[in-house]
């Protein structure tokens, strides 16, 4: 990167000639614009920063200050003609007497003063210089005073970090509020729009970044083990090979480990200052309930530390009182010495949340919607079943087509894998229908976890876990409910995987030793669902999906462009919390693999999965028609028809969808008349094709991807991010606590096989069923850690921002999108008022259940702006931000 200070570049007097003006009549047009600058300094939660804040005082004093640029949109600077002139430097005023030393992250607004002459136009953008000793937050500046034909104030949304200025290797710079697309900026700015993404891209800058770099860059996931602890902490590079495909994460530049080049090393687990592009990272509010809420994730450091100070072994639950006691007594440490010696091990922030208010008991949790009408729901048919529509994983259910049940699985490596399902044992439970029939009039449905599974089974049961390939059978009933038929537990052949599944077949029953196991047979088809949802429904097709659009769009979208200015809200936080995921969750020896039954192989069977995405399907009605939950309609206004009527999550979601794509459109519409206009805009060509062959590499030559040759496939594409990144990630995410804090409903581990007669086991499961029950799902430790982890990936944040908000009202000039967004606004209040109306009617059985858990997961709450945060159990961010 070449070093350019624009300051010192624009800021050259011009020589006297015939044509300048004289200085009597620049004085005639020089007038004085009044400006608010808002800014934040950092607070308590960076121990550093009072001292900081101290020597910035002194800087001040010394003349060393914080002054502003702006450039004119119309006259050229007579060094520079490609760029505007510079107007003279003011500075921020007071700024000894208004920043405090404080212990929340608060706003201070600064008054400043510019020279500005007439003639230059309004300014399309300023250059900041911090010749503090520390770094602050630049939230805005408004400026007043132009004549009123320039059309009011002039609004820069900055929401940037700004570090002392010889942290950078050339000036920050921003922009008005005013979109442009590439063609349509101003002359005198352009060269500032390509240089400001010059400076994102990094130039292929090698080596460690650090907190003040501003590098968007790719990388393999090849930081989630650690060789050099050893071979089991060692996992498989992820990205860049066909065998091992993945989207690609931030890159970080941290050095390879010594045992292993092709993995990157990793920080301390304590050590959470992971390398995101600052502007990325969580705002002080969202960091601070990071730590109130998050920091007891990393309990795996805790593990032997628990087990070796706890009065009782954490081993097993002896009975559901013993879990529901959780909830309302928790396990009680022994005294003070155990106290002091628990904090000797746990940060301190960490120890005050774990061991809650009353510094006695020790992992007390909230209770779990799905205990509070009643501690026995769980456990009905009814329910298992309408969780697939209705749960915190509704996005996998199909409808069964063809009887029985086939395989996708290459015969030649895993031999016959179909279903051994037949007629007899399905149709003495299907209320007098046959098995065509029943596919005839789109009866039948699946939740089939047997493809994903079956090529890593052997490896996974040859871990601490037990567990099968499932495959659940289920009748949609006249009144609307889902019928469990039938679920298949399946194994790899004992002589191998080429000889295809052992597989055997239950059935309900309520009563004796059988129906003790058609609740195991449950759990089984439980486990798996619960680790695809939190692999594959959560973090991949969320999470780790979107992050190469997010580097893409700010690598090749500027600031100023039309559809940053519509992504960029869609975009808040996520890279910060996936580099999080990276550190303490999804890797080696993480939360994600002591807590979910694929364990170590956890993550190289979601790239197995990765093998089989498609971008296009993840919107949602194509989704559903994929899945054949929906057929095609075009008289509906989203041109599908579902098949489950009452189907909670598709129902709400399509709202949704609808009106996410509305917006869109208009939004889209208002920037692009034709499709040339796309195909012409270098940004959004560069910005794709960028996504498709660098983020989303390893997909590059599907014939899927768009083509991005219309506004039509622009607004498709937008629209289907924007859902992936607010809406389903809601889905499949605020539900966990609500369903899953309660172990048993969602067991994620299964330590043994079905019992068979004439076992112990077989004899135990006949004698105390309950028992028998909770020594197959997750044991007692795993269980604290993946609520815990629950908990925290349930909550939202203080500062949480819904669809239909934006953090500052004048994120656009342009009067036609805010009115557009106006609308997006009214729709969703009108989709939230839909959905309580919804779940107030009784003819929707799924929309409660048996648990009574009224369906809010897709209630937007665009009309909540209390700030509250917590276990709300609904709500749908705009980004995916936890």
């Amino acid at each position: 990167m070449v070093h350019t200070d624009i300051a010192e570049i624009l800021c050259v007097k011009p020589k006297t000639n015939k044509k300048t003006k004289t200085m009597e009549e620049d004085v005639k047009k020089t007038m004085k614009i009044e400006g608010e600058v808002v800014v934040m300094k950092k607070n308590l939660l960076d121990f550093k920063d009072v001292m900081a804040s101290l020597l910035d005082r002194v800087h001040e004093l010394f003349g060393r200050r914080v002054s502003l640029h702006l450039i004119s949109s119309h006259q050229p600077d007579p060094a520079n003609e490609m760029r505007g002139r510079l107007g003279k430097a003011a500075h921020l005023e007071k700024w000894v007497t208004k920043i405090k030393t404080s212990v929340t992250a608060e706003e201070t607004a600064f008054r400043v003063t510019f020279d500005w002459n007439e003639s230059m136009g309004p300014p399309a953008a300023f250059v900041i210089k911090n010749h503090h000793h520390s770094q602050f937050y630049l939230k805005s500046l408004t400026l007043r005073g132009f004549p009123a034909g320039e059309g009011g104030p002039i609004h820069f949304v900055c929401n940037s970090w700004i570090y002392p200025s010889h942290r950078y290797r050339s000036d920050r710079v921003f922009f008005s509020n005013k979109a442009y697309l590439p063609s349509e900026t101003p002359e005198l700015i352009k060269e500032l729009r390509e240089e400001e993404l010059q400076n994102l891209r990094g130039n292929e800058k090698e080596g460690e970044f650090k907190e003040w770099d501003r590098v968007y860059d790719y990388a393999y996931y090849n930081d989630l083990g650690a060789p050099d602890k050893g071979p089991d902490s060692a996992r498989p590079v992820l990205g860049g090979s066909p065998e091992l495909p993945y989207p690609r994460r931030g890159k970080t530049g941290r050095k390879p480990t010594k045992t292993d080049p092709k993995s990157e090393s990793r920080l301390a687990l304590l050590n959470l200052n992971i390398y995101v592009p600052r502007d990325e990272r969580f705002s002080h509010v969202k960091f601070s309930d990071f730590l109130a809420y998050a920091l007891k994730s990393v309990t795996q450091v805790l593990v032997p530390e628990i087990a070796s100070v706890c009065d009782k072994t954490i081993n097993e639950f002896d009975s559901f009182e013993d879990v529901f006691h959780l909830y309302d007594g928790s396990i009680k440490l022994a005294n003070g010495h155990t106290i002091s010696k628990l904090r000797d091990v746990i940060p301190w922030e960490m120890f005050r949340e774990l061991v809650r208010n009353d510094g006695e008991r020790f992992l007390k949790f909230p209770l779990p919607d799905v205990l509070k009408e009643s501690r026995s729901a769980w456990r009905t048919d009814e329910e298992f079943a309408r969780e697939m529509l209705a749960g915190l994983n509704p996005v996998v259910i199909s409808r069964l087509q063809e009887f029985p049940p086939k395989s996708n699985l290459d015969s030649a490596k895993y031999g016959n894998q179909h279903s051994s399902l037949r007629e007899e044992h399905i149709e003495p439970n299907m209320n007098g229908l046959n098995v065509q029939e029943a596919l005839e009039q789109n009866k039948l449905y699946i939740l089939d976890h047997h493809d994903a599974l079956m090529p890593y089974l052997t490896r996974i049961n040859s871990t601490n876990t037990k567990t099968y390939a499932t495959r659940t059978l289920l009748l949609l009933q006249e009144d609307g409910t889902l019928k469990p038929l039938a679920i298949e537990l399946s194994l790899p052949h004992a002589q191998g995987e080429s000889h295809g599944s052992v597989s055997k077949v239950f059935t309900p029953a309520e009563k004796g030793v059988e129906g003790s196991v058609w609740q195991l047979a449950k759990a089984y088809a439980a486990v798996n669902d619960s680790g695809y949802h939190q692999l594959i429904s959560h973090w991949l097709q969320t999470h780790a999906v979107i992050e190469p659009f997010i580097i893409a769009s700010n690598r090749q979208l500027s600031v100023v462009h039309p559809i940053h200015k519509l992504l960029h809200p869609h975009f808040r936080d996520t890279m910060n919390i996936n580099a999080l995921a990276r550190h303490i969750l999804i890797n080696s020896d993480g939360v994600l693999e002591r807590t979910v039954f694929p364990s170590r192989y956890a993550m190289e069977m979601s790239s197995s999965i990765y093998k089989n995405w498609v971008f296009t399907d993840q919107a949602l009605p194509k989704d559903l028609l994929k899945r054949g939950v929906a057929i095609e309609d075009p008289n509906s206004d989203n041109g599908v028809k579902l098949l489950i009527e009452d189907y909670p999550f598709a129902v709400d979601g399509l709202e949704i969808w609808a009106a996410i794509k509305t917006w869109v459109t208009e939004y889209c519409s208002f920037y692009y008349k034709n499709d040339k206009t796309v195909q012409t805009d270098i940004e959004i060509q560069s910005w794709w094709t960028e996504l498709r062959t660098k983020g989303h590499g390893d997909k590059q030559h599907e014939s899927w991807w768009p083509s991005m040759q219309t506004r039509d496939e622009l607004i498709q594409t937008c629209t289907t991010i924007i859902w992936i990144a607010s809406a389903l990630h809601a889905a499949v995410n605020f539900g966990q606590y609500p369903y899953a804090g309660f172990l048993p409903n969602r067991p994620t581990v299964s330590r043994r096989f079905m019992p068979e007669p004439g076992t112990d086991e077989y004899a135990e499961l006949a004698e105390d069923a309950d028992v028998a029950f909770l020594k197959t799902i997750t044991p007692q430790l795993q269980t604290l850690l993946g609520i815990s982890i629950i908990e925290i990936l349930s909550m939202h944040s203080t500062d949480e921002i819904y669809l239909g908000q934006r953090d500052s009202p004048n994120w656009t000039a342009d009067d036609e999108p805010l009115e557009a967004f106006k609308r997006f606004g009214k729709e969703l209040e009108l989709i939230e008022n839909n959905i309580i109306r919804r779940n107030n009617d009784k003819r929707f059985k799924n929309r409660t259940g048996p648990v009574n858990i009224p369906y809010t997961l897709l209630y937007p709450n665009t009309t909540d702006y209390t700030r509250e945060g917590g276990l709300t159990g609904k709500g749908i961010p705009n980004s995916v931000s936890i």
